[in-house]
């Protein structure tokens, strides 16, 4: 699972308001060019860059409390809509999830893992973990191959499709693998090559500004 990641943003202080004052998450460690947000089991670090960068990155939430998130999320946010709808069921992971847009153009999902449950109020504790986040690289089929040498298996059999979403990991957490280019769903945005970092049991992976992996 991810026990923490990182994203670059020209937008620290309106991303930490969002994080912190919006869906009123932890803010564990905070800084004039930096800060972390806990979202459950896994710690997301924003740091500045000049230059203004976007991801896709998902939450797990439990399944049995997508309506009410759903709810609480509408009262301080709009949800991104596709084809008129604001969720979406999607069958080979039994989940639901609803998606937004925060300060800094970052494509935010919630999904809600049926199979997951946590009974009582909406808190803070049912932002689970980060479930997905988006590795965009015009080295898809080379970085894939070197994620999977990582230990880290590709979802649905070994080849990686260099023109298609690619999952890796396992249960309900992933590294989705994508070329530049391709539109987000639940966007209108197109996927672009942007820095990241992020720890992975233990592995620490970390993808520079032209899509390859550094050692």
């Amino acid at each position: 699972m991810f026990k923490s990641a990182t994203l670059y943003t020209n937008n620290i202080k309106a991303l930490k308001r969002f994080y912190g004052n919006v869906l009123e998450l932890d803010i564990t460690d905070s800084a004039s060019e930096q800060f972390t947000v806990r979202i459950g089991e896994s710690n997301l670090t924003f740091k500045h860059t000049d230059q203004p960068a976007f991801y896709h990155f998902a939450i797990n939430i439990p399944g049995n409390q997508f309506s009410m998130m759903k709810y609480w999320i509408t009262d301080r946010i709009t949800l991104n809509r596709e084809e008129g709808r604001d969720e979406v069921y999607f069958p080979s992971f039994d989940a639901d999830s609803m998606y937004f847009e925060d300060p800094a153009g970052n494509i935010v999902e919630l999904i809600g893992r049926r199979k997951r449950d946590l009974f009582g109020d909406l808190t803070k504790e049912s932002f689970l973990n980060i479930s997905e986040i988006s590795m965009t690289t015009p080295h898809v089929v080379e970085v894939g191959d070197q994620l999977q040498d990582l230990g880290i298996p590709l979802r649905n059999g070994t080849e990686v499709n260099p023109d298609e979403l690619n999952f890796l990991g396992r249960g309900d957490t992933f590294i989705v693998l994508v070329p530049p280019g391709r539109k987000w769903y639940f966007s209108k945005k197109n996927a672009e090559t942007f820095p990241l970092e992020m720890t992975w049991n233990g592995e620490v992976i970390k993808l520079d500004q032209e899509g390859k992996l550094n050692p």
